[in-house]
């Protein structure tokens, strides 16, 4: 059996992979990380966090989702005993959109829990907006303090852990969506310009890939995982 640790996105409940979670068969154990509701942490406060998560007796995969990217850079840049790869999903290894940088006094004071939840839905689903999705995503944030929300957006646009790329030394996969409004396809290359030997597929999805597509991307995860687990391969200690 392979283990997959998922690292949420910017809300962090975890609630929002459940479907990506169910999708895999039985030969996946699939670990769902979750950070602190209640405490505004950035990156660094958060990263012993998702640490905790990860096993400690057997081989396992890393997936950050979204915000959670910098986090599994900056974990597989370290070498973890038993990471065999990694995989992040409409991320970044540093502010995906660099103009938003003059934003940080205003998001300073926003409350992030009066935006319109519209324009939530706009960015983070497009077209493939649905009910069911609304729900969950309505959910998922109303568990989640807006100070955290707050805390979280500025760790986005002051991060930059670029640097660490070229010391990961695990296959690394990079899934893009093509309709992603958060995320801009230069955040890709970015990392592929560092790390040329990363693998990008693309979904005709938003940014919300993993919850559009749940079977098309365990699919191909599945078959990542199989291909670096394949006997003759040697798994890292």
């Amino acid at each position: 059996m392979v283990t997959l640790v998922l690292l949420p996105g910017l809300d962090g409940t975890g609630r929002l992979l459940a479907d990506l979670a169910a999708s895999f068969g039985p030969t996946v154990e699939v670990i769902v990380a979750t950070y602190p509701p209640d405490l505004a942490l950035d990156y660094a406060g958060l990263e012993p966090i998702a640490r905790a998560f990860l096993p400690q007796d057997r081989p396992y995969f890393l997936l950050a989702e979204s915000f959670s990217g910098p986090l599994g850079i900056t974990i597989a840049a370290s070498a973890p005993p038993g990471l065999l790869g990694l995989v992040l999903c409409c991320s970044f290894a540093r502010n995906p959109v660099p103009l938003a940088g003059l934003l940080r006094p205003a998001i300073a004071r926003l409350p992030l829990g009066q935006l319109p939840f519209g324009l939530l839905c706009f960015f983070l689903l497009g077209r493939f907006s649905s009910c069911r999705l609304r729900r969950a995503l309505a959910r998922s944030l109303s568990r989640v303090a807006p100070e955290v929300l707050r805390s979280r957006t500025l760790a986005v646009l002051a991060t930059d852990v670029s640097a660490s790329l070229p010391r990961i030394r695990v296959p690394v996969l990079y899934l893009r969506a093509s309709e992603d409004r958060v995320v801009p396809s230069s955040a890709a290359r970015l990392v592929v310009s560092l790390l040329p030997q990363v693998q990008v597929l693309e979904f005709p999805a938003p940014h919300f890939l993993l919850q559009v597509l749940p079977l098309a991307v365990s699919s191909r995860l599945t078959r990542f995982m199989d291909e670096i687990m394949s006997p003759g391969r040697a798994i890292p200690s």
